[in-house]
């Protein structure tokens, strides 16, 4: 039987993106509803990197501290050539110039997202509700769940990941496709890992790989790479998955391969890498109307900057911040069309402020992929010899950017 509801804000997607804009528009006294495809909250992809960038999101939100006091702090990065076995940069997590430390640490998924939720009110999040249709009716969207239920709001974000419906009906099309694959895992320990606290990256011939400790016993790996069409098929037996990754890695420090060793077969996590092409980025429709996108249903990016979920957060504060203008006290005043302006000039307004932000990180972490995982000698050897620090740079320099308050002061 069908029902009909009646929202002011719907969110679709309960990612990092989706829960980030319902928490910033809580925190300003606006409620919203965020629609969950699955019946409880995805945790895939094990952790991710937490830049300085992203910590300024978190705590504008105020679930930073919570987050600290279970994650280390990373101390540095440390990149290292499997080819030659030589370490090509060791850079502290410090600010050139001034050097006040950089705060990035690697933080579990589950952990983050949990966060969030548990700053909500209770039945903020509808799950079971994938979402089948879209139309319009007036100003408002209508929204078909697949049970049925029919769903009226007066504004719609779509943070539903890299294949977004609500990007679809934006006019975005499907994210490109690499041709580069990665493989994501995690492994506990009851006690103490003992590996220092450092992002550790390895550069091999055509491939990248990653450690990097989370807590005291949680250890996040990942390996990037562009296979062959038989290499195609490892995706379907996780055992040569996982022989195939640890062959590839036999010239790393046992005491850090031990972690991927340890990581079970059906812990190796594989996904095709997409994007989205700046040049649609800057020609698309970031919002129209009543609607827009957030999060990988806005920007999808390679994981080369380790800035995906960053700037995921950075589109909850700012799209919070932007939409709490057309549903002040004050504009709740207004009539019906001048409050469906409040709220189309506050979507501009979003998608004004992130669109270049978006561009340069796509761009930027594409470029670093590709140098990074290059198989000709050549660029191996300006690669390790002269552009690692350069890269690494790269990743400070991204994460130099402050999305702002919740209020602008």
């Amino acid at each position: 039987m069908e029902r009909e509801l009646v929202e002011d804000i719907v969110i679709v997607g309960a990612g990092i993106a989706g829960l980030t804009t319902s928490l910033g528009l809580h925190r300003l006294g606006i409620p919203s509803l965020v629609l969950e495809s699955s019946d409880t909250l995805r945790v895939t992809g094990f952790a991710l990197s937490i830049w300085q960038n992203a910590w300024k999101a978190l705590d504008a939100v105020g679930v930073g501290d919570s987050l600290r006091r279970q994650h280390l702090r990373l101390n540095g990065i440390v990149a290292t050539s499997l080819v030659t076995g030589q370490q090509t940069a060791a850079i502290p997590f410090r600010e050139p110039g001034n050097r006040k430390d950089i705060e990035i640490r690697c933080v579990k998924r589950k952990s983050l997202l949990e966060a969030l939720v548990n700053e909500l009110p209770t039945g903020s999040i509808r799950y079971s509700s994938k979402v089948v249709g879209i139309e319009e009716s007036g100003f408002y969207k209508i929204i078909h769940l697949a049970d049925g239920t029919i769903i009226k709001t007066k504004v719609l974000i779509g943070c539903d990941g890299v294949n977004s419906m609500v990007a679809k009906w934006l006019g975005f099309k499907k994210a490109s496709f690499t041709g580069r694959y990665g493989i994501r895992g995690c492994a506990e320990v009851n006690s103490s890992h003992g590996l220092e606290p450092k992002f550790m990256q390895y550069f091999g011939k055509g491939f990248r790989a990653g450690v990097i400790p989370c807590d005291e016993k949680t250890v996040y790996w990942f390996f990037t790479w562009k296979p062959t069409s038989q290499e195609k098929e490892l995706k379907e037996n996780p055992a040569k998955m996982k022989e195939y990754v640890l062959k590839k890695l036999e010239n790393m420090a046992s005491d850090v391969r031990y972690y991927i060793e340890k990581t079970e077969e059906d812990g190796f996590l594989l996904a095709p890498l997409r994007y989205r092409n700046p040049w649609e980025v800057m020609m698309g429709n970031i919002s129209r109307g009543n609607v827009c996108v957030g999060g990988d249903a806005f920007h999808p990016m390679t994981p080369d900057l380790g800035q995906g979920g960053c700037c995921a957060l950075e589109d909850g504060v700012v799209l919070a911040r932007c939409l709490a203008e057309a549903f002040s006290k004050e504009a709740r005043k207004d009539g019906k069309e001048e409050q469906q302006k409040r709220i189309e000039e506050s979507l501009k307004k979003y998608a004004k402020e992130r669109r270049w932000r978006s561009i340069d990180v796509i761009g930027t972490a594409y470029v670093v992929g590709s140098i990074q995982q290059a198989e000709s000698n050549l660029v191996s050897f300006l690669r390790d010899k002269i552009l690692a620090p350069f890269l690494a740079i790269q990743l400070f320099k991204k994460s130099a950017y402050d999305c702002g308050k919740l209020i602008d002061s």
